[in-house]
């Protein structure tokens, strides 16, 4: 992933709402949800007791996100990065992270973690049409490979 300023939680809303079709709605009571054509692609988690941090207390500040079976993979083992899962997460497609972790990647990551949550939950046309116009963050900044010695 590349690297740029340290992630803040006001980023999420910004990185979301730049995306097409993107409404903010409440969802699991009054939480903000970020949704693409009604699919949530990421979820503000309140306190629950499924979800504790090392002391036993309920993680306040819980941001659940979509992710593919293989990217949830990825970002839940990599000691680097702040996300994780819980029991409840087993077998759904997504990953958690706390907004007080935020920091621990850069803007650009978070860019990239959430158009993926976006592009896994929007529909395949406007997905597609998206892809067609725009460069995935993940590739922004890195040079084109040349096959040519």
């Amino acid at each position: 992933m590349a690297s740029s300023r340290p992630a803040r939680p006001k980023d999420i809303e910004e990185i979301a709402l730049a995306l097409p079709d993107v409404t903010s709605e409440p969802s699991w009571g009054d939480r903000p949800s970020f949704k693409v054509r009604g699919k949530a692609f990421v979820i503000y988690r309140g306190p629950r007791k499924d979800a504790l941090d090392a002391q036993g207390d309920m993680i306040p500040d819980a941001v659940v996100i979509s992710c593919t079976p293989d990217d949830k993979r990825a970002l839940v083992t990599d000691p680097e990065l702040p996300f994780f899962t819980t029991d409840h997460f087993d077998g759904y497609n997504a990953v958690l992270v706390r907004e007080s972790e935020l920091g621990g990647i850069s803007r650009q990551e978070l860019a990239e973690v959430l158009t993926d949550a976006w592009l896994a939950k929007a529909p395949k046309r406007l997905a597609a049409q998206w892809r067609a116009g725009h460069q995935h963050p993940a590739q922004v900044g890195r040079r084109p490979r040349s096959d040519h010695p």
